[in-house]
């Protein structure tokens, strides 16, 4: 079998815009008439220049070459090091590359099992999950608005059949890395506060920040979530300073949760060396689904667990989806809502989702089809970073509403 055409479609996320402003999705296909659906998960405001490097690679590495069985060798070409004949230097994976590579291996898993009439957990280890607990964010609350309220949006979402809920508290998200204010801490208290009150011990609590914070100010926050017994704290610091996650690490009793930045296997081995976490967020759409499995067996060695990052479409949750089933040491799964909306409206058929739990596909392949005639209906939104203007404005505003929380 061989790759004969790779095609892109960017689709224009619809508002409230959850999961990310637009979506990216790479269509494999091959001389046996077998299509691969993958997704690029990360374009926000380089959506041309990802597009520009699938076509690339896949010109230069892929089309009229490739099996798309051999998954070693997709990762070695495109990773820039492991087959002569296709060497590009690099051997150091980012968060461009990475989704272009994580895209088109996925879509390779979807053909692999197509061709085999097999979802594709059965075909990395087959299945240990029957459902997968899964957990969605508050998007009625944002920071510097009352707690109360962010106490009566937790319990709307446990409400809809949630036992688990993410929630940002610190913003805004830059500078970053920086140091954090005494009112900044009492808020976070009392928002904390208000979501125990309104939910009891009913939901797990997950504190997400996105490396905003330096070490200290870090180790001082993670003091006042212990009152509440979150199920993690995320990205406490940038994620490229392992080091230093492992300092706040072992100055807390709260597990923390990193990885939807770090891309391949070695990124997580520093992760895992220096005890810097010990729920891994492993982003299916920056590894691929092959170098994911790696890594959640290399957590699993060290006792960690994984909870795979998913802010973005509906494919590259199908392949997180397919990695869960068949990891012994899978937690908790992100997703957007219960998958109801737009993300239901491309997909062929919807991911299914009950009372707080995906039920894992048993279709071929990742499980989804996506409609193109839907998707031609959802232009790109062209958003630049200029477009955030006013939002960063709301942002500065958020200050003073929380200093009166002293």
């Amino acid at each position: 079998m061989k790759i004969t055409a790779v095609d892109t479609v960017v689709v224009g996320n619809p508002v409230p815009i959850k999961g990310g402003i637009n979506w990216g999705f790479v269509k494999v296909t091959t001389d046996e008439g077998i299509i691969g659906w993958g997704e690029m998960n990360g374009m926000e405001f380089r959506d041309k220049s990802v597009v520009a490097i699938v076509h690339e690679y896949a010109e230069q590495f892929l089309i009229g070459r490739h099996d798309p069985f051999d998954i070693e060798r997709l990762w070695g070409r495109l990773h820039g090091g492991d087959d002569t004949r296709f060497w590009h230097y690099f051997r150091n994976v980012g968060s461009l590359d990475g989704q272009v590579l994580g895209a088109i291996e996925m879509a390779c898993w979807d053909i692999i099992g197509k061709a085999a009439g097999q979802p594709v957990y059965n075909l990395l280890g087959g299945r240990y999950h029957e459902k997968l607990r899964s957990y969605s964010y508050i998007y009625d609350w944002v920071p510097g608005e009352p707690p109360e309220k962010a106490g009566d949006g937790a319990l709307a979402v446990l409400e809809r059949g949630f036992s688990a809920i993410k929630f940002d508290p610190i913003f805004p998200m830059l500078p970053a890395p920086r140091s954090i204010s005494l009112a900044e801490l009492n808020y976070v208290d009392q928002v904390l506060a208000a979501i125990r009150d309104k939910v009891g011990n009913r939901m797990d609590l997950l504190i997400g920040t996105h490396g905003q914070l330096d070490s200290h100010s870090a180790i001082r926050l993670a003091k006042v979530l212990e009152r509440y017994d979150p199920l993690w704290f995320e990205e406490p610091v940038p994620q490229e300073n392992k080091q230093a996650m492992g300092l706040v690490a072992r100055s807390t009793s709260v597990p923390i949760a990193t990885g939807e930045r770090l891309t391949t296997k070695w990124e997580f081995q520093q992760v895992l060396e220096h005890n810097a976490a010990s729920i891994i967020q492993v982003n299916v759409g920056l590894n691929g689904l092959l170098e994911s499995k790696k890594i959640a067996g290399m957590a699993e060695a060290h006792y960690a667990s994984i909870a795979p990052w998913t802010y973005c479409g509906p494919v590259s949750a199908a392949a997180s989806i397919q990695l869960d089933v068949c990891s012994p040491n899978f937690l908790i799964q992100e997703g957007i809502e219960d998958w109801t909306g737009f993300p239901a409206e491309i997909l062929v058929e919807p991911i299914q989702w009950e009372d707080g739990f995906v039920i894992p596909s048993t279709r071929p392949g990742l499980g989804v089809e996506l409609d193109e005639k839907v998707l031609a209906k959802y232009p790109p939104n062209e958003a630049r970073l200029a477009d955030l203007e006013p939002l960063l404005v709301a942002f500065d505003n958020m200050k003073p509403a929380i200093a009166r929380y002293v």
